[in-house]
């Protein structure tokens, strides 16, 4: 009898276990919350570099304070955007590299910046390749073509994010007021450092310097050089106008930057960080565009308004700088995938002025 109780008692023991055993694999206490779900457990807490070349005031800078607006919302606080504004950490080229070195996670710079770095994006500077309407520059920024450029910054270590807007280049000079490409024989023009835009004035009977862009208003004040292309948002932020004679609408080509982050860095993270930072890319890039489109025509008005002569290429003077350009598109960008690119574009550009 005491062996049947025991063995009963046994059984009713082990009953229980699997019993417990069951309840809890069907959801466990309820004083323990799953941590396989939920915002605290997608991203873990991190800090983000951001750098740009841009002033507070800048519709570039607005776009990244909407980048940090979103990255934080969207992580619940545990994802910080640190901004550095106004080339707090270096020149345009230096952040390029400390982007390349991984000691920047994030940064906006000028296209014509990175062609140096990848020389397949320097198609986006090429002059005269842009229509005058921002709307179709930026869908063919934004569609097939525009991507596949994008992707070509991964053969300098960069993950590309977006094409961020600067607006339309104007030409500035001290003493000529410029109608045709002749009329820069004898000037030297300020750019950045950037193959295309110096053969661009080479192409035009001018010459082109490299300036860094922490050095352009002291150059132009103390005659270091004739002149200088950049959009009016710059023109004005910086004082250009102050220090020039002339400022001359032409359409010639686009202050274009690129969003891009460190490829090591960026693989790196959670597939849903990585999302969040292309949603903020997306809100980033259209409030720098909606601000661009706000506050230009005042900047213009106020450049005009401090006395400066303000002239706009005529159809024809336009014509004449394209057909004295286009020739060198074939002679700049013409090695390995580029000539197929650049149809890509010309194809693009076309549909899109439809």
């Amino acid at each position: 009898m005491k062996k049947v109780l025991i063995l009963c008692f046994s059984l009713m023991f082990m009953l229980g276990l699997v019993a417990c055993g069951s309840n809890n694999s069907n959801g466990g206490s309820s004083d323990e919350p799953d941590s396989s779900s939920g915002d605290e457990a997608e991203f873990e807490e991190m800090e983000i570099t951001f750098s740009h070349n841009q002033p507070l005031e800048s519709p570039e800078h607005v776009g990244a304070l909407k980048f940090k607006e979103v990255v934080e919302e969207k992580t619940g606080g545990k994802v910080t955007v640190n901004l550095f504004p106004a080339s707090q950490l270096g020149s345009l080229r230096e952040q390029v590299e400390g982007t390349q070195i991984g000691e920047i996670d994030i940064t906006m710079q000028p296209t014509a910046v990175v062609s140096p770095f990848v020389d397949d994006i320097k198609a986006i500077d090429l002059p005269y390749l842009w229509p005058a309407d921002k709307e179709q520059t930026y869908e063919v920024l934004d569609g097939d073509v525009g991507k596949e450029l994008l992707g070509t910054l991964e053969q300098g270590g960069f993950q590309g994010l977006g094409y961020w807007p600067g607006g339309f280049k104007l030409f500035t000079t001290g003493s000529k007021e410029i109608h045709s490409p002749g009329d820069f024989k004898g000037l030297t023009m300020r750019v950045m450092e950037s193959p295309v835009l110096i053969e661009q004035y080479t192409a035009w009977g001018g010459t082109a310097i490299p300036v860094p862009y922490s050095e352009v208003y002291n150059s132009l004040q103390q005659g270091v050089v004739d002149g200088q292309e950049n959009p009016l948002q710059t023109i004005f932020l910086n004082n250009y106008h102050e220090v020039q004679k002339n400022v001359i609408q032409s359409y010639h080509g686009t202050m274009t930057y690129v969003l891009m982050a460190n490829k090591g860095w960026f693989d790196g993270l959670s597939g849903s960080l990585q999302e969040v930072i292309l949603e903020a890319e997306l809100a980033g890039k259209t409030a720098a565009r909606e601000n661009l489109a706000e506050v230009e025509a005042d900047f213009l008005e106020q450049i005009i308004d401090s006395g400066v002569n303000y002239y706009e290429l005529t159809e024809e003077e336009i014509a004449a700088f394209k057909e004295a350009s286009l020739p060198m598109h074939a002679k700049v960008y013409n090695s390995g995938q580029q000539v197929e690119l650049l149809d890509k574009l010309y194809e693009a550009i076309d549909e899109a002025q439809k």
